[in-house]
């Protein structure tokens, strides 16, 4: 009987043993692809190295070692709570996201981005910085409420008129929903990914830390190279050219794509000198 265990050691798994333990591995699994690449990571490493430590000073008999892993016990929780509180958010963040059918609902802007397209070509054109983000399922009114409410339609002129240089909301994020653009002059958050290049300025890691917060999409012009870039999901995608930017843009909201045509830059109006 030992010898058929062993030579078959899963013989006696039943169904929902098996399927306890898939459970489980998934847990772990999201939860260390959500911690990498985050300052959570290192954070979790260092939890782990105290629980070898309690294991390691109970199993030695280190009784005051032990007793003060003991005491210091009931406070982890809270303290795991306060040092992952953005993980954990980004977390519920997609898990809500993923249950929500609201990604089919008419707020998508599947028809309103080729304006934005446009403008983002303009601007490349002539080195104007610009941060636009368009709200998806996830809600941005928090981020809406720190800029300048706009409550118009969505237009290239209007784009134009707002990132102009010398504008008084030339500063910050255009927020659009659906077709309307909400605000403008907004305050996004900063990603604090330690992997983000040294390289990126504030408007490229406001686009990043929006797009971690929520499922926000942004896009970016540069100011300095007139570069234009993409962000999703916690992640930047540099150097895109006008058509790249429409495909993208077109398979992230899931419509067919139509052909642009930029207009013809307006001699004298390329900008240099402010970091992004």
């Amino acid at each position: 009987m030992f010898a058929a265990i062993i030579s078959n050691p899963f013989s006696h798994l039943s169904v929902r043993a098996a399927l306890d333990i898939l459970i489980i591995a998934m847990l772990i699994y999201y939860l260390l692809k959500l911690l990498r690449g985050t300052r959570a990571m290192q954070m979790l490493i260092a939890i782990l190295l105290l629980v070898i430590l309690y294991e390691g000073a109970r199993r030695a008999q280190f009784e005051m070692v032990e007793w003060l892993l003991d005491t210091l016990l009931p406070y982890v929780a809270i303290a795991l709570i306060v040092l992952f509180q953005p993980e954990i958010r980004r977390a519920l963040d997609r898990f809500g996201r993923n249950l929500s059918l609201a990604r089919f609902s008419s707020n998508s802007p599947n028809s309103s981005f080729d304006d934005v397209v446009l403008a983002a070509g303009y601007f490349a054109q002539n080195r104007i910085g610009a941060l636009i983000a368009f709200e998806r399922d996830v809600g941005l009114r928090t981020y809406i409420e720190s800029g300048i409410p706009l409550d118009a339609n969505l237009s290239y002129d209007l784009l134009l008129a707002i990132f102009r240089p010398g504008s008084p909301l030339h500063d910050g994020a255009v927020i659009v929903q659906g077709a309307r653009m909400a605000a403008a002059a907004c305050f996004l958050p900063l990603t604090l990914n330690p992997l983000t290049s040294n390289q990126l300025g504030t408007r490229h890691r406001a686009a990043i830390g929006v797009t971690e917060e929520s499922d926000a999409v942004a896009v970016v012009v540069s100011e300095q190279t007139g570069a234009i870039s993409l962000a999703v999901g916690g992640t930047i995608e540099l150097g895109l050219n006008v058509e790249q930017l429409t495909d993208r843009l077109a398979n992230l909201f899931r419509r067919f794509r139509t052909t642009l045509v930029l207009p013809t830059p307006v001699p004298g109006t390329r900008v240099t000198g402010k970091a992004d």
